[in-house]
């Protein structure tokens, strides 16, 4: 096979886990026979200083040529002005409504190995396996109108608008009952309907996708209660759907589940196919760009790779490849190798090319 991926490396520990994937990306082409070519190109922060904008016209239209995407990190204190009028993260938004990128999936599954590095009981942990889709290009990230102004007391004040149409909901309820067909047949869906307008329209929707898959249980729960629960009583969950900014809440709260957010992929898919006639999809670790450990060489590459792996399942079809490096990961983290994010107190903590060469020997 021959695929295009765009490389884009962004902000903090972005270029180092991007370096680890694209090594690993190189074997797994070497040892099953494809062509990948990358180019990389800048986003966020560094997009800012080097060209003034987020996201420069020549990384999108790299996106909109390649199969698929892969994306390190974006944003950092040097960038973080709330008053600024361009900010790392329209980059990414930005990305997202260009490509039509309306549905993140982030799968949650402790690894056996890891318990002990979550906050919560091994007890609660057992058996926890679920997929989180997020919406996300609607919702209050782009609703429309968003303003600062100041009000009849002279007041500094602002709002923003959550808005949902009937047809962004349908199709990411129907994506998720899809898969929640081949797996544990439960979508909950997270809202708060009792409170807002767009989550009633929001349930309202879900519930006529439900009516087309009476196979399949559908669990309703306010935003409150799915964070209370998630903690509670996370092995109840199969497949959780909700709108884009409770979908960024809680799929951070649910990467406490497995001990890190440095081990924990996502990847964000559109309706529209590639060159090989799958769904175009970016992917991306939910660790952010931690600049606090930025250039020290101890970032954790796992989530990042685990991301790659999702991108040959979803954008390239090549399941092999992806059980492949799935079964290189289990393999170093059942053998107690681990970075200093997720290392007992007492054990040797690899740096992020250490642990990118364990995970390539287990490849060869």
């Amino acid at each position: 096979m021959k695929a295009k991926i765009t490389l884009l490396p962004g902000d903090g520990i972005g270029p180092e886990v991007i370096g680890a994937a694209q090594e690993i990306l190189n074997k797994i082409g070497e040892k099953f026979g494809h062509e990948f070519e990358t180019e990389s190109h800048h986003i966020g922060g560094i997009a800012i200083d080097e060209t003034g904008v987020p996201l420069p016209d020549e990384t999108l239209a790299s996106c909109k040529k390649a199969d698929a995407v892969l994306l390190g990190a974006v944003g950092g204190p040097k960038w973080d002005d709330p008053d600024a009028a361009v900010r790392p993260e329209q980059g990414l938004l930005g990305l997202r409504k260009a490509l039509g990128l309306f549905a993140n999936l982030r799968p949650v599954q402790p690894h056996p190995e890891l318990m002990g590095a979550s906050p919560l009981k091994e007890s609660y942990l057992e058996g926890v396996d679920m997929l989180i889709f997020r919406e996300l290009t609607g919702g209050v990230y782009f609703g429309e109108p968003r303003e600062k102004r100041i009000n009849k007391n002279g007041e500094e004040e602002a709002f923003d608008t959550m808005i949902y149409s009937e047809s962004e909901v349908l199709r990411i309820a129907k994506l998720a009952f899809e898969i929640a067909g081949e797996r544990r047949k439960k979508v909950t869906s997270v809202d708060k309907a009792n409170v807002l307008e767009s989550s009633r329209l929001w349930r309202k929707t879900v519930a006529k996708v439900a009516a087309d898959y009476p196979d399949i249980e559908l669990e309703n729960l306010l935003v409150d209660a799915a964070t209370m629960h998630l903690l509670s009583r996370p092995r109840d969950f199969d497949v959780m759907v909700t709108m884009n900014l409770f979908g960024d809440i809680i799929t951070d709260e649910s990467s406490m589940l497995t001990g890190s957010m440095g081990n924990m992929p996502s990847a964000a898919l559109g309706e529209d196919l590639n060159s090989v006639g799958k769904p175009r999809g970016m992917y991306e670790p939910i660790h952010g760009s931690a600049p606090d450990i930025a250039g020290k060489g101890i970032a954790n590459p796992v989530g990042m790779i685990l991301s790659m792996a999702m991108m040959l399942r979803h954008s390239l079809g090549l399941n092999a490849e992806a059980e492949t490096i799935e079964k290189a990961v289990d393999s170093v983290l059942n053998a107690g190798h681990r970075t200093g994010d997720i290392a007992k107190e007492g054990e040797k903590a690899l740096g992020t090319a250490e642990m990118s060469e364990k995970i390539i020997e287990e490849l060869l």
